[in-house]
């Protein structure tokens, strides 16, 4: 069964082109990987400091080789302290 992904990024204001730039940086490479089945930035019309990415896994276990590539971790520092925080939901498909 496969793993979906729902991450919500928050920016701080004054950083909201950084982590987007991050973000938009790692969505290739991260498209790239042979179990990765969907992998989308969106940004909340709402919100403009929030960034969701929707992701969809192979299983937990093509999530957690994601969370090890070069451009994930390089994501993770670029981020750092320009966010305010980082929310992350794994959902599994009911029907």
């Amino acid at each position: 069964m496969t793993l979906i992904v729902v991450a919500t990024i928050d920016a701080h204001t004054d950083h909201i082109d950084a982590v987007r730039v991050a973000l938009e940086t790692v969505v290739p490479p991260s498209r790239a990987e042979s179990t990765c089945l969907r992998y989308e930035l969106h940004l909340d019309n709402k919100m403009p400091t929030r960034f969701i990415m929707l992701e969809e896994w192979a299983d937990k276990a093509a999530l957690t080789a994601h969370e090890a590539t070069p451009h994930f971790k390089a994501l993770v520092a670029a981020v750092g302290d320009k966010v305010v925080k980082i929310d992350v939901a794994e959902l599994s498909k009911l029907k």
